[in-house]
């Protein structure tokens, strides 16, 4: 399949609308906006079309999987009607009692180009993970769409570099991140700025380490813990794009839904690369401890 070099891209950062119908409503809205712009790669935020209910352990929310098939047909159809690379977050059953976070990447003409099942799967206060979802079984594979070869990637997957490394030697030209993180309004905001510095910088390092563009999608908006164990989250979205050496391209800000959009030029991973040869000077002969979990 060809692909372009140079192509602009639109993240959609927003909010949970209250109800399934009327967030989803937005996002078409919103992916129509960005159509009509010029952009013809479009990412959603991780699990777009609900709120973010992994916050509790409920056996309720599971029956937002069930809708799965129906949701590929719908999203499917958005993307045809815009002529789009659209990037979703799912709720997959993949089996009665077996549920993965799925991103599933549609081509222009509406028909799937692949799908990425979430790795590495949280188990911390406010994101309950584990209870809802099945650690993926897909790889790090990249998905080749007619804008080049996508690495994506899920939220917590951001935090590993050995995600990002191996979706890179694997061909992929732009890694991507569909993202739900936020903060805690009980938390200092010393603390909350060293949280939210520390995803950028991190998600900048794999750009710069494997010498490839990125955009990270994330939500924004406070969401109440149906459980009331917890206050809720505020999400503190911040959505960005940054090209192979971790310059910013663009920012969106922490309160605001908004269309972040910005140039993706896939010249520059080859220039950056012929400068930057860190693949060149990679050790693998010396990297083995990497596949232990710790080095005693």
């Amino acid at each position: 399949m060809s692909s372009q070099k140079i192509f602009k891209s639109a993240l959609i950062q927003q909010k949970y609308h209250g109800t399934k119908e009327d967030t989803i409503a937005h996002t078409v809205a919103q992916i129509e906006k960005a159509a009509q712009a010029g952009a013809e790669l479009i990412v959603l935020q991780e699990l777009h079309q609900n709120e973010y209910f992994c916050q509790c352990e409920a056996t309720r929310f599971f029956d937002y999987a069930r809708s799965f098939q129906k949701d590929l047909r719908f999203w499917s159809a958005v993307a045809a009607e815009h002529g789009v690379v659209l990037v979703s977050s799912l709720f997959e059953e993949r089996a009665p009692g077996l549920y993965h976070n799925t991103a599933v990447v549609f081509e222009r003409d509406g028909s799937v180009a692949g799908r990425y099942r979430k790795m590495h799967i949280p188990d911390d206060p406010g994101f309950y993970e584990k209870f809802y979802f099945t650690p993926g079984d897909l790889g790090f594979e990249p998905i080749e769409t007619s804008l080049g070869r996508l690495g994506v990637l899920v939220c917590w997957d951001q935090w590993y570099p050995e995600a990002a490394r191996i979706m890179a030697l694997k061909g992929a030209e732009v890694l991507i991140y569909p993202t739900a993180i936020g903060w805690f309004d009980e938390d200092p905001a010393e603390e909350k700025e060293r949280q939210r510095e520390s995803w950028m910088t991190i998600q900048r390092a794999h750009a710069i380490a494997n010498g490839l563009p990125l955009l990270s999608c994330n939500r924004v908006g406070f969401e109440a813990d149906s459980s009331g164990a917890l206050s809720g989250i505020r999400f503190w979205g911040s959505s960005f794009v940054c090209g192979p050496q971790g310059e910013l391209l663009a920012r969106a800000d922490s309160e605001n839904e908004t269309i972040l959009y910005a140039t993706i030029d896939r010249h520059r991973t080859k220039e950056v690369r012929d400068i930057w040869p860190f693949l060149r000077d990679r050790r693998i002969e010396n990297y083995a401890e990497l596949l232990r979990r710790y080095c005693d």
